[in-house]
């Protein structure tokens, strides 16, 4: 009697957040191919440089090595865009808006990696969700690309106009910080709609859709939830720090605020970069003429980032707030941690620690490589990896003198700094089960 076959089929557990890592670095692959078509770019452009642009646009986060308004054609600019907004949006939240205009059904596994993508805790409204981000996403775009045509229009003509407004309306909604211009903003740094435009761009698409999602359906402070509180509250009171410590700074440096005659613009000007510094990039003055106490304090805004479920980096707001919560519930001996009438159970106590260690780890570890083969100024160096990590883009200069070692580096900073550095510690832990359990210890700390 012949034997039955052994089943060989086996299947391959694959976590959320090594998925999503596979769907971000397929979609970086496909934009390196096609803008490294010679109908991309008008100069020769090596396949590094292609590379080293689309992860940048994926990881929605602007560094760049080669102009983007100069060297790439209209086609390669065109490529960047959508790798903003795909990378900003998220690509499985395209894929469900995809599978629900096709009327197709949304199943289990593309909510569970949509759940992963954008930092929720439950599979409940997701689908819900993403067309809200669709919708604001739409809204701001538009806007945005009406008002800045106002601006581009009259100096540029129609066609070039309306496209530098649409590029740089999606760039900062999706926090990333592309620019035609090898100024970035500068030209236009007292200009009161570019001022007021591209920061408000910023600041929606960087504060959360799950926030703007609960602002829509409930208008009063005390029915939102713990995580909006501490958001918008968060937020709002980095917003101000730095935009203090901004002009406190720089307010008599000539070759960044001092270069502007009135209090006026200069304080248009303070209130621009400090929003642009946390998460998007663009820059109104010489980034590399600040001084070091501003770069220091720019390494720190771009560190924290922006908030959850938004297109901004960082190791976010809302987790900034919770370890100052905790140190201050440290230093008054007390057990749990409350804010707004809430409190944190222990389970979000150890994500916060562990994306906090994560993410510590990403940036000296990127900046030692990197000092490694740059010798260059150490200050620069830091900024820009805290940039890659931020998905920010500013830099002091450092970009273009990079070598491939350090131009790799830079690359995996920023990607780990897209899909999140806690997806980084879930892709390679396992879940193990302790089959003993030890008596307690102590140790001393501090």
């Amino acid at each position: 009697m012949p034997r039955r076959a052994a089943n060989t089929n086996h299947r391959i557990d694959i976590s959320p957040p090594a998925v999503l890592s596979l769907l971000y670095a397929a979609l970086i692959l496909v934009g390196t191919v096609l803008l490294g078509l010679p109908a991309a770019s008008r100069v020769p452009l090596s396949w590094g440089d292609a590379l080293f642009t689309a992860t940048s646009a994926v990881t929605v986060t602007g560094l760049v090595v080669a102009d983007t308004g100069t060297d790439f054609t209209f086609f390669g600019q065109l490529v960047i865009l959508l790798l903003i907004q795909l990378g900003g949006l998220g690509i499985m939240a395209f894929a469900v808006l995809l599978l629900s205009m096709l009327g197709l059904p949304v199943g289990l596994p593309e909510r569970i990696f949509l759940r992963e993508e954008l930092n929720q805790t439950s599979i409940a409204d997701l689908v819900r969700l993403v067309w809200l981000i669709l919708r604001v996403m739409l809204v701001c775009e538009l806007v945005g690309t009406v008002l800045l045509a106002w601006v581009f229009v009259p100096e540029f003509g129609w066609r070039a106009g309306v496209w530098s407004a649409l590029f740089h309306a999606v760039s900062a909604f999706n926090n990333a910080g592309f620019s035609l211009y090898d100024d970035s903003l500068s030209r236009w740094a007292t200009h009161p709609l570019v001022n007021l435009t591209v920061p408000l761009l910023i600041i929606v698409g960087g504060i959360g859709f799950s926030v703007l999602s609960e602002l829509r359906s409930e208008k009063r402070w005390r029915r939102l939830s713990l995580h909006s509180k501490l958001m918008l509250a968060g937020s709002a009171s980095i917003l101000f720090f730095s935009v203090v410590l901004f002009a406190l700074l720089e307010w008599d440096n000539p070759a960044t605020l001092g270069q502007f005659a009135g209090p006026m613009e200069r304080l248009g000007v303070t209130w621009f970069q400090a929003v642009t510094t946390r998460t998007a990039g663009f820059n109104s003055v010489d980034i590399s003429a600040i001084h070091d106490s501003t770069a220091l304090m720019f390494i720190s805004l771009m560190v924290i980032g922006g908030g959850s479920t938004s297109t901004a980096g960082g190791i976010k707001v809302t987790t900034f707030i919770v370890l100052i919560l905790s140190t201050i519930a440290f230093f008054r001996r007390r057990t749990t941690l409350t804010a707004f009438g809430r409190s944190l159970g222990h389970e979000e106590m150890m994500k916060v620690l562990a994306l906090s260690m994560v993410s510590l780890l990403v940036v000296l570890c990127g900046t030692f490589l990197v000092s490694i083969s740059h010798d260059g100024d150490f200050l620069d160096m830091v900024f820009e990896v805290a940039s890659a990590f931020g998905t920010v883009g500013l830099s002091r200069g450092a970009t273009g003198e990079l070598d491939s070692m350090g131009r790799l580096v830079i690359m995996a900073t920023m990607f780990i700094g897209r899909v999140g550095p806690l997806s980084l510690g879930l892709f390679l832990a396992t879940r193990t089960h302790p089959r003993v359990n030890y008596p307690g210890g102590k140790i001393f700390l501090g």
